[in-house]
């Protein structure tokens, strides 16, 4: 959590809009309108109160917009330390579960970081970080591959944009009045992912 976040967190504004709620809300609209044609009015507006509540908790929509991608990226970097020892296939596998359990519980955040595409510093930064976030994966990847647990003949690369291609995928349908929990749903990509389709006598 970040120092912005935490005293934005401590310091309350009306009832019921608290920083998290505020949060939620510039994530879904941000992704709805996107970043630029979202402004801090159609926010106000959103959560019926004055600019003036969301400016006690931040001090620019451009701070609303790190605190958001920061809240997914955040969350996927703090997989990757607990990854732990072990076979390379093991941790690839214990990240993907993480990675999905980050998903269903941040949402909004890991939907609208799917979407920047580099218009602002913070879109840009957010960037550079899902870029180090995929050559972690990607190493992981060719680590199993050079232990015998995964193909050596795909480019690690590839294995690793097709595998989260199909994590992040995932945003587009999941909703977490489904009734499908983030372990089931971590236990349905590992088996597809891992295991395949395919019914082998």
């Amino acid at each position: 959590m970040t120092t912005t976040e935490n005293s934005g967190a401590r310091r309350r504004g009306r009832p019921g809009y608290d920083l998290e709620t505020l949060l939620k809300a510039a994530a879904e609209l941000f992704y709805e309108r996107g970043y630029d044609g979202t402004s801090i009015q159609d926010l106000a507006t959103r959560l019926g109160i004055a600019k003036s509540a969301i400016y006690h908790h931040v001090p620019s929509k451009e701070a609303l917009l790190r605190l958001a991608v920061d809240r997914a990226l955040d969350g996927l970097f703090a997989e990757v330390a607990e990854l732990g020892g072990g076979r390379a296939i093991d941790r690839l596998d214990r990240l993907v579960r993480g990675s999905i359990t980050v998903l269903v519980e941040q949402l909004p955040f890991v939907t609208l970081l799917l979407r920047v595409r580099g218009n602002s510093e913070t879109e840009r930064e957010a960037l550079a970080r899902r870029r180090e976030f995929d050559q972690i994966v990607t190493a992981l990847v060719a680590e199993a591959a050079a232990e015998g647990d995964l193909r050596a003949d795909i480019d690690p690369a590839m294995t690793t944009r097709l595998l989260f291609g199909m994590v992040n995928s995932l945003i587009e349908w999941y909703r977490p009045q489904g009734g499908l929990s983030a372990a089931e749903l971590a236990d349905t990509v590992a088996a597809v992912a891992f295991d395949g389709l395919r019914v082998r006598s």
